[in-house]
């Protein structure tokens, strides 16, 4: 899967300028022409041009001056340079002089195309190491094996739309891992060999959305003192994912719709589209059906983002999971706090972690146990390591009811939690929506706990049902 890439030749000859310009441009190149050193010059000054094919000889500057000019201006530009006779004097002169390479005229097209691809792959990997400076991306064992039937429905999905280059639409709650899907979508494509290039829409501000998504030239805005490719073209061949994409303005969604449809980006200040190959991955914890309706997004791109759609369940849907969800957790808990030996979690605190709602999904349990752990005394952690607002408890000045001491523990957890329900239900005159904003749950997760309670108390004691 070859890269696009931006060149520009620059030679007094327009008989090899046009040859040259529509070879590559078949070959799928973004290709530019300039008829003197000093055009030349001129052009490579926007700073956006990666491959100069640059004739030595010329009437005005040489091309081993061109060269020295373009180094002096900091250009990120690989130099081929094209002379019709050999000179190994000639060769080494402009090697010093900062090129990368030299080629016989007439030029070879094959070996051309093959030179430029080695170019490609090698400004390609160094693009790479750069963003992955730039971004946090995450590990590629951040998933941990699902027992649910909601998660291995979506593994299933994932499995069927991964081989594709579909652009898919990744929905659920905050924290629930839609990162973790889509690169789990990546590493399961033809693309996971290529960038996998998250960017959170929310995070980067309004004035330098359209920079950060599709690059500049230099001198494009005032304090663009050099070219900047952008996240689409760094993930060329890749995947780029955009989490929280309902936050984009909607300027930006008619640009983002144009690249889904031409698969072309143009960046800033300059007068050249880049083709790009990068598959779109979307993510979004809003309602973009309702915000089409308010006129906040855009139909046609929820339309053309939506193609596939997977939604990732909320922890509370899938409870099952939460036991082998707190142990992988705990063991990478361990290795980034430098915790020796194995982190254990005693029973009862288990018992609290998977009863209770999680709002904010894996990313609150990632946090709550992190805290835990640090809280921990030799590696055990107890109730008394976690936040009082996930552990049950009694209200202000008055005594927590007591369980039984009869049935399993989940019992008698569910029995301690029905008695402080009941009784906010009754210090809130039985307004049950204000008793359960009063314990800091939900108005439905107060009606299933007291369901599961009345349950319990029908199933006879010493019962296999």
């Amino acid at each position: 899967m070859s890269s696009s890439l931006q060149i520009l030749v620059i030679d007094d000859e327009p008989a090899i300028r046009q040859i040259l310009a529509a070879s590559l441009t078949r070959a799928g190149h973004t290709v530019e022409t300039a008829g003197s050193g000093r055009e030349g010059l001129m052009r490579l000054s926007k700073g956006d041009v990666e491959v100069a094919l640059c004739d030595i000889n010329m009437p005005d500057l040489t091309g081993i001056e061109v060269v020295r000019e373009a180094s002096k201006g900091g250009f990120d530009t690989t130099f081929i340079m094209m002379t019709a006779f050999s000179s190994v004097d000639t060769a080494v002169e402009a090697m010093k002089a900062g090129a990368t390479d030299y080629m016989i005229k007439p030029l070879r097209s094959e070996e051309l195309l093959q030179r430029l691809a080695q170019i490609a792959d090698l400004r390609g990997l160094r693009g790479e190491n750069e963003a992955l400076r730039k971004l946090v991306v995450g590990r590629s064992d951040d998933r941990c094996p699902s027992v649910s039937p909601a998660m291995k429905q979506l593994d299933r999905l994932v499995a069927k739309v991964a081989p594709t280059d579909s652009t898919v639409l990744i929905t659920g709650e905050s924290g629930t891992g839609k990162g973790v899907t889509a690169r789990s979508i990546h590493q399961q494509s033809q693309r996971a060999a290529a960038p996998f290039i998250p960017v959170n829409c929310g995070a980067i501000p309004e004035n330098l959305l359209e920079s950060e998504f599709f690059g500049h030239v230099r001198g494009a805005f005032t304090g663009a003192d050099r070219a900047r490719k952008g996240l689409f073209l760094e993930a060329d061949r890749g995947t780029i994912f955009l989490d929280e994409i309902g936050e984009l303005p909607l300027e930006l969604q008619v640009k983002l719709l144009h690249v889904l449809e031409a698969r072309e980006v143009r960046p800033l200040g300059s007068e050249q589209v880049r083709k790009i190959n990068v598959r779109i991955i979307a993510a979004t914890n809003r309602d973009l059906k309702q915000m089409v309706a308010e006129g906040r997004f855009r139909e046609d791109l929820y339309f053309r983002i939506s193609g596939f759609h997977v939604t990732v369940p909320p922890l509370r849907e899938r409870r099952e999971d939460i036991p082998a969800l707190i142990r992988y957790l705990l063991a990478r808990g361990g290795e980034r706090f430098g915790v020796s030996g194995k982190l254990t979690l005693e029973a009862e605190a288990e018992e609290i972690l998977v009863s209770y709602d999680w709002p904010g999904n894996v990313r609150e349990l990632e946090n709550v146990l992190q805290r835990a752990t640090i809280l921990a005394e030799d590696g055990r952690i107890t109730v008394a390591d976690l936040p009082t607002n996930i552990t049950p408890a009694a209200p202000a000045g008055a005594a927590a009811p007591l369980a039984t001491g009869r049935g399993s523990l989940r019992e008698q957890v569910r029995e301690f939690e029905h008695g402080l329900i009941v009784r906010a239900i009754e210090e809130c005159g039985g307004d049950r929506r204000a008793a359960a904003q009063r314990l800091g749950i939900g108005l439905s997760s107060l009606y299933r706990k007291l369901e599961e309670s009345e349950q319990d108390r029908q199933v006879p004691a010493g019962s296999d049902s």
